[in-house]
């Protein structure tokens, strides 16, 4: 073979092969390989137009399964899970419909409980926390306390057992009316430390908007360190937090769970991931002696 034929040969396979890259390329552009995803985000649905502050992330983007943006739950509906729920006197019975359109009935406990249920007012005041029960057609029914008249925000905490979202943790909500002469209650000016059944409870940390941080909680009582903690959902310490102005919700994990056989305290550490800055209202459960106390304190978050 001549080095001519030889040069000629390997010109007309380069320009062969740069023809079929070209052919690849365009087909990517046109149409997804299999297991990339160029599509939308989904759609807003009705009932994120008729919640405020559809559920989104720090960065203004629809939420979407299996994505944790920290604050949440302002949605009736993420995911293809849906809550509907109605409020009679001060019972709220819900249930939760999956992707299937039908109505869910496999979850999987987060801290001992398959739904942690809340219940707040505007204001940011009359925080309960339930774990209600479940009838075998899937109905969950919470028992509230009285319900002050005003407009109040219920939340569904919960993980499916079952469909697309299954294992991944959820929160859904939606709005009551409690009829009546609503007087709302000013929100306490940001703090670090309150008191509640005699216990004084410190906080300590400036998490910034947007920003993984943490916070620490220590709990006194008559000046001294309060280190006989009962477990409470596999921990010392239960935290929540309302922002104000929206409801946005968080639960701020704790780190680490409570030891076998031993009192907790005083000092309490929290992941805290608030994707909003401003006020956010702080509600720590803890307990002691076998009763439950709920400490409110209002921290405010710089941007």
């Amino acid at each position: 073979m001549t080095r001519t034929t030889t040069t000629t040969r390997r010109t007309l396979l380069t320009a062969a092969a740069a023809a079929a890259l070209a052919l690849t390329l365009a087909a990517c552009g046109s149409d997804p390989m299999p297991g990339m995803d160029h599509g939308a985000a989904p759609s807003a649905t009705a009932a994120d137009h008729d919640m405020p502050g559809m559920s989104h992330g720090p960065d203004g983007m629809a939420g979407m399964p299996g994505m944790d943006h920290g604050a949440n739950g302002l949605a009736a509906e993420q995911g293809g899970y849906r809550l509907e729920g109605s409020l009679a006197d001060t019972e709220y019975r819900f249930t939760v419909t999956g992707p299937d359109g039908k109505v869910l009935t496999e979850y999987q406990p987060e801290q001992t409980k398959e739904m942690h249920f809340y219940a707040i007012r505007s204001d940011l005041s009359g925080f309960q926390h339930l774990h209600p029960t479940r009838s075998a057609d899937g109905t969950w029914t919470a028992p509230l306390a009285a319900l002050q008249p005003g407009e109040w925000r219920m939340y569904a905490s919960f993980v499916p057992g079952a469909g697309s979202g299954k294992g991944t943790g959820l929160v859904l909500s939606r709005t009551a009316t409690v009829a009546g002469q609503a007087d709302p209650v000013p929100l306490p000016a940001a703090a670090t430390s309150t008191t509640v059944d005699g216990y004084t409870v410190t906080v300590a940390g400036a998490p910034k908007a947007g920003a993984a941080g943490e916070l620490t909680v220590t709990v006194a009582k008559d000046g001294r360190p309060v280190t006989d903690l009962e477990p409470y959902l596999e921990t010392y310490a239960h935290l929540t937090a309302f922002h104000a102005g929206d409801q946005a919700f968080a639960h701020l994990h704790p780190e680490g769970a409570a030891a076998t056989g031993a009192g907790g305290g005083p000092t309490l550490a929290f992941h805290a991931e608030l994707p909003k800055p401003g006020d956010w209202r702080l509600f720590l459960q803890f307990r002691t002696g076998g009763t439950l106390h709920t400490a409110a304190i209002t921290l405010n978050v710089a941007a």
